[in-house]
């Protein structure tokens, strides 16, 4: 069996990341995509876009590298030259720059033809790539891109695309402008400086372009970039399905399923021995001494139900969030660990995670570790910590050091746990497998979630084990479409205040929220909320009689 594929038609797309070498380092272009883009509105981008149906018809006028060639370099059957024209195609129409040569080897200049009436009428779609080309004797020297990186739109995005990602030197002579319709403004920038002004919220960057800026980063010069990322092309991206079970059969788990990252980790060998679902009561080795028991707690809020972690060598344990105070789960916990549990962590005190701790200490004499409830009907008040630890403190455990990071938003007492010899993250509900979590005021705090996203982007793991759901690969990837997704729907929040205020919170959820189900908008509103009082401590929103404004903007 095959796990039904709901997802929407997703497009080839090709991106180009140009370099040059600038007074203070190695630059890339980055343009601003415009306000009333349907995908990524407002976001600063590197220029591309859709593979065209036409470009195949490109290739003649190619040259370098031919489509066979480039093709195994992506990993692809066929048509890989097709998504360096759709590069090059796009950043003539967004960004006026063409990397082509004439029959003598040489670049347009900055006030050739192609790059202007050329490329307006290749924008007005009165002409065609290949016949540019054709008219002004170019081709396309296909060999000077480089491949950086290959990303697939997660599933549930208004718009799925698969993407390949570029580089090359930006073509000296020609001057980079932004077109004035899908593009808004345009900036030579380091790495440094954009990743800078994404933290700080003055530049919206998603998560493919945050990977790309970061590696681009790493370099000092164009050259040492090229001639890397010519040398070491990315490994392939996993395409086909992994064999595991479920409810008892046999079972393949697709590449972009939940279960995908946990089950090619725990059976490497494709054995088919691992499971593709969570069974509560059911222990998951997922590390040399590190177990996952889950709790029989499904529902909307808490998934397959919420996990607990049991950290131990035999001789002593540590848990990590022992859940509600379900008797057959805390037994169940305790046999797995031998009676032997020296201290009980929790990631913070909503219901489902913390008020088993205390039933873990009444038996085993366990300290508890973590931060005091603050006030809440979601709190488990009658958590009282033994030991309080603080940011960066590192904890000793059976199987490594535990480093302690103080994440607030979801809940202002909220912490994450690393367990630095396997760079594997303990994330609670600081991040969620396939969604979001609420940010629920007064406690929730939208701004301050925001912030410990981007901190945790700063550490060092490779795989995030969350407080509910399977494993998650590709940890800083996940961390940083979550801000991708937030700033997104901070936008369309500022759109509704924009278009509807002054409106009532219910009125602005509508809007802001209009593909969220009717039995969910509730929980929206409280999310909606968070976006707003963060809004109006920014002094972007305000509020007078329970109705919301837009504040200081023109």
């Amino acid at each position: 069996m095959t796990q039904p594929d709901n997802a929407r038609q997703v497009r080839p797309a090709a991106t180009l990341a140009l370099v040059r070498d600038g007074a203070s380092g190695l630059e890339v272009l980055m343009l601003q995509r415009t306000w009333q883009a349907a995908f990524l509105p407002g976001y600063h981008v590197f220029p591309g876009g859709a593979v065209d149906p036409q470009d195949p018809d490109v290739r003649a006028f190619s040259s370098g590298r031919g489509d066979a060639a480039i093709s195994q370099t992506l990993s692809l059957d066929e048509g890989g030259a097709d998504y360096m024209i759709a590069a090059l195609r796009e950043c003539l129409e967004e960004a006026g720059l063409l990397l082509a040569v004439d029959g003598q080897g040489r670049l347009p200049s900055g006030d050739h033809p192609v790059l202007n009436e050329g490329r307006e009428a290749l924008r007005r779609e009165e002409t065609s790539f290949r016949t540019l080309c054709e008219r002004h004797g170019l081709g396309l020297p296909l060999d000077r891109l480089a491949y950086l990186g290959h990303w697939v739109t997660p599933r549930g995005a208004p718009r799925r695309f698969d993407t390949r990602f570029f580089v090359a030197l930006a073509p000296p002579g020609q001057q980079a402008t932004h077109d004035g319709s899908e593009t808004i403004d345009h900036a030579w920038l380091t790495p440094a400086e954009a990743l800078a002004a994404h933290r700080q919220e003055r530049m919206a960057l998603g998560y493919p372009t945050l990977r790309t800026l970061r590696l681009i980063g790493d370099f000092s010069t164009a050259e040492a970039l090229l001639r890397h990322a010519h040398a070491n092309p990315p490994t392939p991206r996993p395409s086909r399905p992994w064999p595991a079970h479920r409810g008892g059969v046999a079972w393949e788990v697709e590449p972009d399923a939940p279960a995908y990252a946990e089950v090619r980790r725990l059976d490497p060998h494709r054995q088919g021995t691992a499971s593709a679902e969570i069974v509560p009561g059911r222990a998951v080795e997922l590390a040399p001494g590190v177990i996952r028991l889950t709790a029989p707690n499904p529902g909307a809020m808490t998934g397959p139900g919420t996990n607990s972690y049991l950290l131990g060598n035999g001789d002593e344990h540590v848990v990590i969030d022992p859940g509600p105070a379900d008797p057959l789960h805390l037994e169940r916990l305790l046999a797995l660990a031998g009676g032997r549990i020296s201290r009980v962590l929790v990631t913070h005190t909503h219901i489902d995670h913390s008020p088993g701790a205390a039933w873990l200490k009444a038996r085993t004499g366990a300290r508890l570790v973590g931060l005091p409830p603050p006030p809440g009907t979601s709190q488990d008040a009658g958590f009282v910590p033994d030991q309080r630890p603080t940011h960066g403190e590192r904890l000793a455990t059976p199987v490594g050091p535990l480093k302690v990071l103080h994440t607030p938003g979801h809940a202002s007492n909220h912490l994450c746990y690393l367990l630095e010899p396997m760079r594997l993250l303990f994330a609670g509900d600081q991040v969620m497998q396939g969604s979001t979590v609420v940010i629920n005021p007064p406690d929730g705090d939208m701004a301050a979630y925001l912030a410990a996203l981007n901190a945790l982007g700063e550490e060092a793991f490779d795989t995030i084990a969350p407080g509910h759901g399977f494993l998650i690969s590709e940890a800083h990837a996940a961390i940083d479409f979550l801000v991708t997704h937030r700033l997104a729907r901070e936008h369309k929040v500022r759109l509704a205040l924009a278009r509807h205020g002054p409106a009532s919170l219910e009125a602005l959820t509508r809007h802001a929220y209009d593909d969220v189900p009717e039995a969910r908008r509730g929980l929206a509103a409280r999310s909606a909320l968070a976006h707003l009082l963060k809004l109006e401590a920014e002094g972007r929103a305000g509020q007078q009689a329970g109705l919301w404004a837009s504040r200081g903007e023109g």
